[in-house]
């Protein structure tokens, strides 16, 4: 018998998991406004936030755990050594935040990009030391978007260590785009995330290495319904056939998503048709959207999402306690 997920009617979740998270400490802030950030995303307030919110939020959700991520993280236009001391100082305050809150805080470490070899110093620094759960990435650092052939050695470092890579879009590079007097996040995020779906499907990265978790937030941006359009690039130029994987639509449904606004009709019928049970992960985007439409979506995908019991109890925790284990029999 599967385990129960019923939660009483205002909550959507029982045991849940949620993989997309994101923290705003005070100390980040500050050093982000002293590098001349006035928020973290143009045309959009700067929440604020503290752990008891994220606690108390959880508690309403029926969320027992949260792997929880600072972003945008550190700028990519940082050098070598500030970048490092920046990093490692959101590390270890997402280590001890986890500490402070055993069962409740899991933690995507920050890495010092451009800079590969102390991104793979902070990496063995934050998962083999602090213990933290995996690595919150952003699409593009000034342009190398995460699915380069260049981000191979943290690929393989993560590998080995099983580490996911949480992928969560960012402004696209070009300075000349136009603003259309829109926050770029309401339609550049999902593109942004189809762009790293589509270098990693044409590197051949999941198939180089299996044991790498990738999960992308949003349900997959717009993934779910550009992958057999990226899956065609051998019909219109041979030469990029020969970069395929043998199955390049099954490739892509190896990644893992989270339900993150995908609680309207369409994008909900998106995500079930793209993505398998086993991958699909909770995800809220406390507090960067509203509590209100986060809830929201939460039961639109429980109600309508068509999962039954055995899956519905992967989604709350189940494909969650597999990827990060610091959760597996931790009740609140």
């Amino acid at each position: 018998m599967p385990e129960s997920t019923t939660a009483p009617a205002s909550k959507p979740w029982s045991r849940a998991i949620d993989v997309h998270h994101h923290i705003l400490p005070d100390f980040y802030l500050g050093e982000l406004e002293n590098l001349g950030a006035a928020t973290i995303l143009p045309g959009i307030e700067r929440p604020t936030w503290n752990a008891r919110k994220s606690l108390d939020m959880m508690d309403r959700h029926g969320i027992r755990g949260a792997v929880v991520s600072v972003w945008p993280g550190v700028p990519a236009t940082l050098e070598a050594k500030p970048a490092a001391e920046f990093a490692r100082r959101v590390n270890e305050y997402l280590a001890e935040l986890a500490a402070a809150h055993p069962g409740r805080f899991g933690a995507f470490a920050t890495l010092p990009f451009p800079h590969m070899d102390l991104v793979l110093q902070e990496f063995e620094y934050a998962a083999g030391t602090l213990g933290l759960d995996g690595v919150g990435l952003v699409s593009n650092y000034a342009g190398l978007y995460v699915g380069d052939r260049a981000m191979d050695p943290l690929f393989a470092a993560a590998a080995r260590r099983r580490s996911p890579l949480f992928v969560h879009p960012t402004l696209p590079p070009a300075t000349d785009q136009p603003g259309l007097g829109l926050p770029a996040s309401l339609y550049e995020f999902p593109f942004e995330t189809v762009r790293v779906a589509g270098q990693l499907l044409y590197n051949q990265t999941l198939e180089r290495f299996p044991e790498l978790p990738v999960i992308l937030p949003h349900g997959g941006g717009g993934v779910p319904f550009f992958a057999g359009r990226l899956a065609c690039g051998g019909l219109i130029s041979p030469p990029l056939a020969e970069r395929l994987p043998a199955d390049p639509v099954g490739s892509l449904r190896r990644l893992y998503v989270d339900i993150a606004m995908t609680g309207d009709p369409h994008a909900l019928a998106a995500l079930r048709s793209f993505a398998p049970a086993t991958r699909i992960l909770v995800g809220s985007d406390f507090p960067l959207m509203p509590e209100s439409y986060t809830l929201d979506t939460g039961h639109q995908v429980v109600r309508h999402g068509g999962f039954g019991a055995e899956d519905r109890a992967r989604l709350d925790h189940g494909n969650a306690e597999a990827l990060f284990p610091r959760f597996i029999g931790k009740d609140v």
